[in-house]
């Protein structure tokens, strides 16, 4: 059965010389994996449509023996190149995916996560990197799990309260236009730190490289 999709690759990796393994994220089929026979050979189909962050169109035939599903066509729509220009916008873009991945499964409908994603892949190719895109990703989904903050529960300064309310529910724009201080940065970055591994057991990997 020949099913399609549009997605964001949040990983690759070998799955034999001329093989590959992508992980998608979805709005409809949520994150899932799909392997692209010869995607490595120069003259695949394939070449140059597949590589981490890009946003595509595609189809695939659903294996009934495992969750590895045969990709069979890729529309580009998008490669999120200035991401790849600026180290700190592509430490901050891994650590995003790596976030989706950890918290949560696999081939459940995920539409406004997908569109959360998406529409901060879009921000860092526009917007300087800087920490608190990074912290209003992590608000927002953390929000989008069912997981958002009590304000008036927390420790945070009243100043600190403000931010976080402003990064929760501001769009992209307003939160790059937000000035915050050293110690606004140190205080949420410590703050979210533990609140972070007191919801998810343990921090999604490369946090630290995407606030340093």
């Amino acid at each position: 059965m020949i099913e399609t999709a549009t997605g964001i690759i949040l990983r690759t990796r070998p799955l034999t010389e001329t093989s590959l393994i992508l992980h998608w994220l979805t709005p409809d089929f949520g994150r899932l994996a799909t392997v692209a026979k010869g995607a490595r050979r120069p003259k695949s189909p394939f070449a140059g449509r597949l590589d981490l962050f890009y946003a595509a169109d595609f189809s695939f035939s659903r294996s009934r023996s495992s969750d590895l599903h045969n990709l069979r066509e890729v529309n580009l729509r998008e490669t999120h190149d200035a991401i790849r220009g600026d180290i700190l916008k592509l430490q901050q873009a891994a650590y995003a995916t790596a976030f989706v991945e950890q918290a949560t499964e696999t081939e459940t409908p995920l539409p406004e996560i997908f569109a959360l994603t998406r529409d901060f892949l879009k921000s860092l190719c526009e917007q300087k990197p800087r920490p608190q895109t990074v912290f209003a990703f992590e608000l927002k989904l953390l929000d989008e799990l069912g997981l958002a903050p009590d304000l008036d529960e927390t420790r945070l300064t009243p100043g600190a309260k403000k931010i976080t309310t402003a990064l929760l529910a501001g769009d992209w724009e307003s939160v790059a236009r937000l000035k915050l201080t050293g110690e606004q940065n140190r205080e949420l970055h410590e703050w979210l730190h533990g609140f972070l591994i007191f919801h998810l057991g343990k921090l999604p990997r490369g946090r630290n490289a995407a606030l340093h």
